[in-house]
């Protein structure tokens, strides 16, 4: 096959997320999050998705691109922890006094206040322990290191922290034992993703035998993040003492580091040669970090958001009171399947 043909043919990439005891996948036209409950069932909802560059052609420019899906990864990922928090219904207990007077007073519910309060520490923890802190040590190496012909080396020390600091924070999260079971539904994702990109029938021993290490992955995006941002920092970011103009100088680039990154990223993923291995195998390599070996129930969630998010929901399955489908044979959200008893009442009319 010419490598015209191939490119045309190539399955459409389909993107996850992992969550509390469940899995998000992320077709071309839908999005579908899958949880496993305490008492077993899977439930899952789908719902429709038009991509940015749709809507607007300029948004699928390169680099452009790269920035609006960044952005919207963000604002995705945010709502499907909260979607997939309300589907576990971990949340239902009685709200306290405090938290009904907070709702009362903001006029909002109080979950809508949590996922506020949530977004708004997770930005201020980010931008403390990836541009706040590594520029602290920037500043005290400029003052070791007053050469202008040294700032290379002082970009790149302050990079280093910033990966280092991202290896520790990770390290600290896979302590608690839920983030290590999200880190296995992870796994799932990636295992699942792989099926699917080669074709075979979605079911756990297929999936199983895939590595959880997927060049796609957001940790290898984080990490050529923080590389390029080495780069342009040190070409176009500000070199002087001041320590609030360097924050602010690589504050404004992030949009563009961002940008780079996804075309670096897809790049590498869609290439196959030795380089283009080379390149990919550091942020390989920290995935072993975020991703664990999954179960084959876990595969089996994972399995379930891909076929609905590719297929639509199954008919003829019970529905929860809050409208989520559940699923107790993951079997039944692939459009191919059979019941046994349909093969046996088919094989008896023959």
């Amino acid at each position: 096959m010419s490598k015209s043909n191939a490119t045309a043919c190539r399955r459409p990439d389909i993107g996850g997320q992992a969550v509390m005891e469940g899995v998000m996948m992320k077709a071309p036209d839908a999005i579908a999050i899958s949880v496993r409950r305490a008492n077993g069932d899977i439930v899952t909802k789908r719902k429709a998705y038009v991509a940015p560059s749709q809507k607007h052609k300029w948004m699928s420019w390169p680099i452009v691109r790269g920035v609006v899906n960044f952005v919207t990864m963000l604002s995705m990922g945010m709502s499907t922890l909260q979607d997939s928090t309300d589907m576990l219904g971990i949340m239902d207990e009685e709200p306290t006094k405090f938290e009904k007077w907070l709702s009362k007073k903001l006029g909002k519910g109080i979950d809508k206040i949590v996922m506020g309060t949530a977004i708004v520490l997770a930005v201020v923890l980010s931008l403390g322990l990836f541009f706040v802190i590594p520029e602290l040590a920037a500043r005290g190496l400029k003052v070791l290191m007053p050469d202008p012909s040294q700032n290379w080396l002082i970009n790149l020390l302050s990079g280093l922290v910033r990966i280092g600091i991202l290896i520790a924070y990770i390290l600290f999260c896979a302590t608690v034992p839920d983030v290590r079971r999200t880190f296995a539904y992870h796994g799932a994702e990636h295992k699942t993703v792989y099926c699917n990109e080669h074709n075979l029938p979605l079911t756990p021993e297929n999936a199983q035998q895939f590595t959880t290490l997927h060049p796609r992955c957001g940790t290898s995006f984080l990490l050529i993040v923080f590389v390029i941002s080495i780069v342009l920092f040190t070409l176009v970011g500000y070199q002087g003492t001041n320590y609030f103009l360097r924050l602010g100088s690589r504050l404004l680039l992030l949009p563009l580091v961002a940008g780079i990154s996804y075309e670096v990223l897809k790049g590498l993923a869609h290439a196959d040669g030795k380089l283009a291995r080379i390149l990919r195998w550091p942020g390989m390599q920290m995935q072993r970090l975020t991703t664990k070996q999954p179960t084959s129930e876990m595969l089996e969630v994972a399995i379930v958001s891909m076929n609905v998010a590719l297929y639509g929901l199954p008919k003829g399955c019970p529905v929860t009171s809050e409208g989520y489908t559940i699923i107790r044979d993951y079997r039944v959200t692939d459009p191919g399947y059979v019941p046994e008893t349909a093969r046996e009442e088919a094989a008896e009319n023959e």
